[in-house]
């Protein structure tokens, strides 16, 4: 017995000599970054009246327009696109998440639409702007992000297509952030109309050379259940969703949705409409890859722009001031010259010293 118990206590320091420990890693990195919590900026664009408030109030379960006022049609004509930002800190099982909404009120309700994303553009290189020069700064640690990961682009559902403005704007914003596509108020059309509709825009988006969102490839490694939710989500794109804030009951159960005299539509039911899988895309499986974009894609390019512009003004013009201190070679001034000049003189006149005490010496030596 003695014997079987000495084998199995070597086994056992065996095993832990085998053992480092990093294999913990995952865990630690999950404890931390749990601890810290975590931050998404979303942007939602398109007309009034779209349910993009309500879109974003059903997709994260808050109320991010407690205090919203409604502009009339008189108000709306004369409205330029202003930017406006709300901030919330949800919390899920212990999971913190300080998201925030960003809206263009506004946006395509003038008569005269000319260059109206260009308000969403100047926000978006200036979060960009202001990220650059805290990452340049001296408090690395605290660096707050609030650039853009995503952006949900409502598209009428009463069009046959893509308008005019839906092109420019999806193309001026393709560079700087994942814009996401989105078909609102689905419950406007029949199945077969949300069918010819999502390959319009799919065609028109390859056709005119839009840069949308696009979902990364599964692993090889990833379960089945995994890859066919991939693919059911890159199948459904763009989403066609409904939005609501109303609890209703259907089949004896409390469900968001709509209540029509012909029936209700579901908010979470797939067969009704897609939020579900935006959803699921935008939460649970692609929010990291989102922000993944948005850092080493996105930001990246504008920073490389910015220091090739930098470099290009301080080459042309060697006053121009750099965030980044560079070094010159110091060329001595007249007074360190002087100073210098003196020291030589004191070593030659030391060395003419002590040439003579060593004639001085070999003389007295003979």
């Amino acid at each position: 017995v003695s014997a079987s118990n000495r084998r199995t206590g070597q086994r056992i320091r065996s095993t832990e000599k085998e053992y480092v420990g990093f294999a913990t890693l995952p865990n630690q990195v999950h404890r931390k970054s749990v601890k810290k919590g975590f931050d998404f900026t979303l942007m939602v664009a398109g007309e009034s009246g779209l349910g993009k408030s309500t879109l974003v109030n059903s997709l994260f379960l808050t109320d991010l327009h407690k205090d919203r006022k409604l502009l009339n049609a008189e108000e709306r004509i004369s409205q330029t696109v202003e930017i406006t930002k709300h901030t919330v800190d949800i919390e899920e099982k212990g999971v913190k998440l300080k998201l925030t909404i960003v809206d263009t009120p506004g946006f395509g309700d003038a008569v005269n639409n000319t260059e109206c994303w260009r308000p969403v553009t100047d926000y978006i290189n200036l979060q960009f702007e202001q990220y650059f020069r805290d990452e340049s700064g001296l408090n690395r640690k605290n660096i707050q992000d609030n650039r853009v990961h995503c952006c949900l682009y409502f598209i009428p559902p009463f069009g046959h297509g893509l308008r005019p403005v839906d092109i420019e704007f999806m193309k001026a914003l393709q560079d700087k952030v994942n814009v996401v596509p989105l078909i609102a108020k689905a419950d406007c059309l029949t199945p077969t109309e949300i069918k010819k509709l999502k390959e319009r825009l799919r065609e028109e988006i390859d056709k005119y050379g839009i840069k949308i969102y696009q979902f990364p490839d599964c692993d090889s490694d990833e379960d089945e259940e995994f890859k066919q939710q991939d693919k059911e989500l890159k199948e459904s794109t763009p989403f066609a969703v409904i939005g609501s804030n109303t609890v209703v009951e259907a089949r004896g159960q409390r469900v968001r949705g709509r209540l029509y005299p012909w029936g209700i539509v579901e908010v979470e039911n797939p067969s009704h409409c897609d939020f579900v899988k935006l959803r699921t895309m935008l939460i649970r499986t692609h929010m990291h890859d989102l922000k993944d974009i948005t850092s080493d894609g996105h930001y990246e390019n504008y920073r490389a722009q910015c220091i090739q512009t930098m470099t290009s003004k301080m080459n042309a013009d060697k006053r121009v001031e750099s965030p980044i201190p560079i070094l010159p070679l110091s060329t001595p001034d007249v007074e360190t010259e002087k100073l210098i000049k003196m020291k030589d003189e004191e070593l030659r006149r030391m060395q003419q010293m002590l040439q003579k005490m060593q004639q001085q010496m070999h003389e007295q030596d003979l």
